[in-house]
């Protein structure tokens, strides 16, 4: 605080456990009084000087009023009155006063006292309550020491608080040295005083600290900013400074501040700001690894990781464009799987050998990222080839990172990422797109090798599945095959049919558990062995002991076959049927409502169980409809509620449908598939007998 009466009290930021022992030793022994009141006109704090002057002890005034602490009427009035005007706004109220003490104190004679009023402000600016500092104008000199006193101690506090206290005149020049001030900036006293002091700051802060303190000294009010100064050394520390009006009778009469080196802090508020936005840079990175992670394991196909990482380029990575290449080893070859919007001349061609002077080429020739942040960084590195001179011509690329994709040690391929402004590459974000390329590299092979057996299974399951249906006098046989969802591997469905030597037709449809290749020759070899049984024993039960032989000989435990086999006299209409396992047939009719051949299931091939048949007649006009779960069950609905739709679906079949085999089957699949995903193959046989017209008489 001053000790100048004359001043109100400048602000000083929060004060140490130091600084608050020496402030409460300088309170407390000083011989000025001094007081504080809250909004209440309540003591809050005296120290033991004003305290006698009243005739009390510092414990008598605690909480009490003016009115209950003194004795004159005149004295109590003189105190409210000031203490309303500065709870009213007055920034400072002055009175000389002599204060009669109180009996107790044992002097009964009037003392002459200087009494200053100030208004003590909280951190949001409002009114916390009032200080009262008084001075005994009964002696001058004792006055004069208690003031030296005051104010050395007073710098002394704000030496321990690292505060530089300066002084201006009302038009904001700097009349009175600061000579702490020009050891921090090796200013003479001629170059600090006036505007000076502006010439030490920071030029990047020069214009704005300048407004501020114009514009504080025309509205009269608060100068608080942080702004950099250059040292004696050269270099620049950070202060922050604070000044206020001292106001006396509406105007300014001079301005009190003090700057603070804040440096430390500043620095240490930097480090953390660094810290925080690496951490959040970090774990937004681990983010979209764990994303992109994610999209490529849902990515079956080479066309979809393409698609997926390409995704991936622009909102993981910021890409502008992406590009991925696979390696042909034997022919080390380079071939772009990305489509490209434009054709750049100079670009890395669709097919290209290692040696080509291109992003890719080189990434996948040295197994190691090819980073440019600028155009001269690629022609540096592509060794000013002709065709990066041509292509930067066209382009509007500014900054490349190329990664090598590799498996098991070897490249197979590589990843461009393009970027239509100059980009510096952190080393944290290489070691995020290192670890991205890692994970596209591991698409990239599954999806080859998930291809490479598509086609394999494909092309051994249309190799087991018959061209076309025999013709059989009296029947009429038809087919329908979709395969699941796009790019779903090959699955174990099969139907067959064949002539019988003794005139009846044979049929079947089946279902081996299972994806790929391992579920297409498990239903090779089903199907070859249930041919030869049926030319050697065609009836039902004994093909399907036989296939119970075989199957224990031949397939694992965990492989699961369900199978449903007929055998159907086309002139009488029987049809002796054996289920393992599989779902029932379903029989559509003219005549009557659409229901299921619900004869007892048997388990499974390979489960032991006594095997039989069920004999049925299937009427002139009546349908026979074999199916696999595909068509019935998805993962929205249950092999249950599936057959009960299947039998309500075909009831509503019209009746053109129903004396049509193939007409019955796109119904049904239509049907029972529309607003479904179809997740597995639905395979269905159609047997029909029709309706003989009688032949007219030449």
């Amino acid at each position: 605080m001053s000790t100048e009466t004359s001043v109100p009290l400048p602000r000083v930021p929060s004060l140490g456990t130091l600084d608050s022992a020496l402030l409460e030793v300088l309170l407390k022994e000083a011989p000025l009084g001094f007081a504080f009141f809250d909004t209440q006109y309540r003591f809050q704090r005296v120290n033991r000087t004003l305290a006698a002057v009243y005739g009390k002890s510092a414990a008598d005034c605690q909480g009490r009023t003016p009115a209950e602490v003194l004795e004159c009427a005149g004295d109590v009035a003189e105190h409210e009155r000031a203490l309303a005007a500065v709870l009213a706004g007055e920034p400072t109220v002055y009175s000389d006063q002599r204060i009669l003490s109180a009996p107790r104190s044992g002097n009964h004679d009037a003392q002459p006292w200087a009494m200053s009023w100030f208004p003590a402000h909280q951190q949001d600016g409002g009114i916390a309550g009032v200080v009262l500092i008084t001075l005994d104008l009964s002696d001058e000199q004792a006055v004069e020491a208690a003031l030296r006193r005051g104010e050395e101690r007073y710098r002394s506090l704000l030496r321990a608080t690292n505060q530089i206290v300066w002084s201006a005149r009302p038009d904001g020049n700097i009349a009175e040295d600061c000579p702490e001030w020009r050891a921090i900036t090796g200013q003479s006293v001629e170059q600090y005083l006036g505007q000076g002091w502006l010439e030490t700051i920071h030029p990047d802060d020069r214009q704005r600290v300048e407004h501020l303190w114009q514009e504080a000294v025309a509205d009269s009010t608060g100068f608080d900013t942080t702004f950099r100064v250059r040292s004696q050394s050269g270099d620049f520390r950070n202060f922050r400074s604070r000044a206020v009006p001292i106001m006396r009778g509406g105007a300014v009469i001079e301005w009190v501040g003090a700057n603070i080196d804040v440096t430390t802090q500043h620095e240490a508020d930097d480090m953390r700001q660094r810290l925080t936005q690496q951490l959040g840079e970090a774990a937004l990175r681990t983010v979209r690894l764990q994303k992109a992670t994610s999209d490529l394991a849902e990515a079956l196909t080479v066309d979809q990781v393409v698609r997926a990482i390409a995704e991936i380029g622009w909102t993981a990575v910021g890409a502008d464009r992406t590009a991925v290449a696979q390696l042909d080893r034997e022919r080390l070859r380079l071939r772009v799987l990305s489509q490209r919007e434009d054709d750049v001349p100079g670009d890395q061609p669709e097919e290209a050998g290692l040696e080509y002077p291109g992003t890719m080429s080189q990434a996948a020739r040295e197994r190691k990222p090819f980073i440019a942040g600028n155009p001269l960084e690629l022609r540096a590195l592509l060794h000013d080839a002709p065709s990066v001179t041509e292509f930067l011509a066209g382009t509007d690329e500014q900054a490349w990172v190329a990664l090598p994709l590799v498996s098991a040690g070897l490249p197979i391929g590589a990843l461009r990422f393009a970027f239509t402004s100059q980009r510096e590459i952190s080393e944290e974000e290489r070691v995020f797109l290192e670890a991205l390329a890692g994970q596209c590299a591991l698409a990239l092979e599954r999806a080859t090798l998930f291809e490479r057996e598509h086609r394999t299974a494909e092309a051994l399951q249309k190799s087991l599945l018959p061209e076309e249906l025999p013709e059989v006098k009296g029947v009429r046989m038809q087919s329908s095959y979709s395969p699941g969802t796009q790019h779903v591997q090959v699955g174990g469905d099969w139907y067959d049919a064949f002539p019988l030597p003794d005139g009846r037709v044979a049929g079947v449809l089946g279902d081996v558990m299972g994806k790929g290749i391992k579920a297409a020759t498990g239903m090779s070899r089903v199907r070859n062995a249930l041919r030869a049984l049926a030319f050697s024993m065609p009836e039902p039960a004994e093909v399907m002991t036989g296939l119970d032989r075989m199957f224990d000989a031949t397939e694992e435990v965990d492989q699961v076959t369900t199978l449903v086999y007929f055998v159907l006299d086309p002139e009488t209409g029987q049809i002796d049927l054996s289920n393992a396992g599989h779902l029932p047939p379903l029989v559509v009719a003219e005549n009557t409502e659409p229901w299921l051949l619900r004869a007892e299931p048997g388990t499974p091939l390979g489960v032991s169980s006594q095997r039989g048949h069920h004999n049925f007649f299937v009427q002139p006009g009546n349908t026979v409809v074999l199916y696999s779960d595909g068509l019935v069950e998805n993962r929205k609905r249950s092999v249950a509620a599936g057959l009960d739709e299947l039998v309500s679906m075909a009831s509503q079949a019209p009746p053109g449908v129903v004396g049509d085999p193939q007409e019955v089957l796109n119904y049904l699949v239509e049907g029972m598939l529309t607003g479904y995903e179809q997740d597995d193959d639905v395979t269905l046989l159609a047997v029909h007998l029709p309706v003989l017209q009688p032949e007219l008489d030449k």
